[in-house]
């Protein structure tokens, strides 16, 4: 059983169908504000099965993301009593706690490191909300973090991705199995 290579050829195969770009644009949206998967693994794929829309993909991506994002801040900032609740069923109660105080000494600059990293974004999207970020900063912020992030992916693999194709398939195990171990690691040591 190779479940890892199994979701790789399902994603190669979903990424060329005709509603892509809008499942790419949703999942963008919900993962800046409560959804656990990034849209990177929708993304890479689909430059990778059309490497000539890569700037538009990456586009929607972003534009997508900093939406979610604002999203995010309107729930920090209108119900975050609500939301405290479900960040805690999503395992992150000690993550959210961690993310305030990186916030209040980091202020602007962490939800550009969080919208490049792939740390959780949602959480500083809800943060920034919470603690009444200047609307406008935290919108400029994220559209350079995650517009760096979604843009260098999609030039590395509209680049590199048809000639490692084959690579990244047969090693798709080992990747996924690793990122798997990684997290785990990292949630064990946060």
């Amino acid at each position: 059983m190779k479940p890892f290579t199994r979701l790789y050829d399902a994603m190669i195969r979903a990424a060329s169908h005709r509603h892509a770009p809008w499942y790419l644009g949703a999942v963008s949206v919900a993962e800046s504000s409560f959804f656990p998967i990034p849209p990177d693994v929708m993304l890479m794929p689909m430059v990778l099965a059309e490497p000539r829309r890569a700037w538009q993909l990456a586009t929607l991506t972003t534009l997508c993301s900093v939406l979610g994002g604002v999203l995010g801040y309107a729930l920090g900032y209108f119900a975050i009593d609500a939301a405290i609740p479900l960040i805690e069923q999503a395992g992150y109660g000690q993550t959210w706690l961690h993310v305030q105080a990186l916030y209040r000494d980091w202020g602007i600059w962490i939800v550009f490191l969080a919208g490049f990293s792939p740390i959780p974004y949602k959480l500083f999207t809800i943060a920034s909300g919470f603690m009444a970020m200047p609307l406008l900063p935290f919108i400029l912020a994220s559209l350079i973090g995650r517009g760096g992030r979604f843009y260098l992916e999609a030039l590395l693999v509209s680049r590199l991705g048809p000639r490692m194709q084959d690579t990244v398939r047969r090693s798709m195990e080992w990747i996924g199995w690793g990122l798997v171990g990684s997290t785990a690691l990292i949630y064990l040591i946060l």
